[in-house]
């Protein structure tokens, strides 16, 4: 870390991490990435399998983000998230899944691979795995049945009408050191944005983790979905968000703010949504409130196709909350 800056870290998945690491990035702040290591789906999940290594995808979105934005790194970011359309064997599979996990076989460990990997892409922050232990993220649902595996939680198609009661891991995994001391020295700790069970609460339930945020004086922020998620948090209200995250926390009073979307979303975007069993999250503001004491109703997305955190706005708000008023672009 240089000077005075603030120590950042994000805690979450590659998809969800993305917008909030895009725009930390392109202030004077000390970033840390921790990321979930659960990930099974597609060419990560394929990986996995062949070689036995942790899932690369997840640290592959967080580098890509963290990677500068200039034109000379251009062909390099290209070349990082390129995905083979075709090709026996390559078909689906991400340059830079594979870039990583030649990297782990030639450094013999996922974190010194992902260093390497960092440094080739001259990011600016470091990613961190949340563990470098083996598991899987099961569900078990509210009728007592258990799904095993992150994709298989991702997108429900085992029963997806009943809810889930809760996420662990099997077997048990333990906290990366190095993810526990970047949350111990951290000004502040953003949880989210993304998918409530496979990105967030996949590495609350890592042994250590919760105790880290405990014993850390960082201020604790949780960035609320923008929708609901079919499967996952159907019908769920922003409290409904705060209290599955309170108790993969462990205390009622883990959390110090929260950020909630405000933003005036057109009818085509909302009907797209609610053709794939989704919906706004509806901000009960007062719920909230008794739950955390800081919460924030601020217009955080981009509004397309489908609905984003827009880099700079989360940024920019995250740092409000942490106290940095002088942190400025660079």
């Amino acid at each position: 870390m240089e000077g005075d800056e603030l120590r950042v870290v994000t805690i979450g998945g590659g998809t969800g991490s993305h917008a909030i690491l895009t725009g930390l990035k392109r202030h004077a702040v000390d970033i840390s990435a921790v990321v979930a290591m659960t990930d099974r789906g597609g060419s990560s999940g394929r990986l996995r399998d062949d070689f036995g290594h942790l899932p690369p995808g997840d640290v592959r979105q967080c580098l890509a983000a963290l990677a500068p934005e200039d034109h000379d790194s251009l062909l390099l970011r290209q070349l990082f998230s390129f995905r083979f359309a075709g090709g026996d064997g390559l078909e689906g599979h991400s340059f830079g899944n594979l870039f990583i996990t030649a990297l782990v076989e030639i450094t013999g460990s996922i974190d010194k691979a992902i260093d390497e990997a960092a440094r080739i892409l001259n990011t600016k922050g470091r990613v961190i795995p949340v563990t470098l232990g083996k598991a899987e993220l099961c569900g078990r649902l509210a009728d007592g049945s258990v799904i095993i595996g992150e994709d298989q939680l991702d997108v429900r198609t085992e029963k997806p009408e009943v809810p889930i009661d809760y996420v662990y891991l099997d077997p048990h995994a333990f906290v990366n050191p190095a993810a526990a001391q970047a949350i111990m020295e951290a000004d502040g700790v953003v949880l989210g944005p993304g998918d409530l069970y496979t990105s967030v609460a996949a590495n609350l339930v890592v042994d250590g983790i919760p105790k880290a945020l405990s014993e850390s004086s960082a201020k604790k922020i949780f960035v609320m979905n923008l929708v609901t998620k079919r499967g996952e948090s159907e019908g769920f209200k922003a409290s409904d968000f705060i209290h599955m995250i309170l108790e993969y926390l462990g205390s009622d009073d883990a959390l110090d703010a929260v950020l909630i979307d405000s933003s005036d979303v057109p009818a085509r975007v909302l009907r797209r949504y609610e053709s794939e069993g989704s919906e706004l999250v509806q901000a009960d503001l007062d719920e909230c409130r008794r739950l955390v004491p800081k919460v924030l109703l601020l217009p955080l997305a981009h509004i397309s196709t489908y609905l984003r955190h827009d880099p700079d706005r989360l940024a920019k708000a995250v740092l409000d909350l942490i106290g940095d008023s002088s942190a400025s672009p660079q």
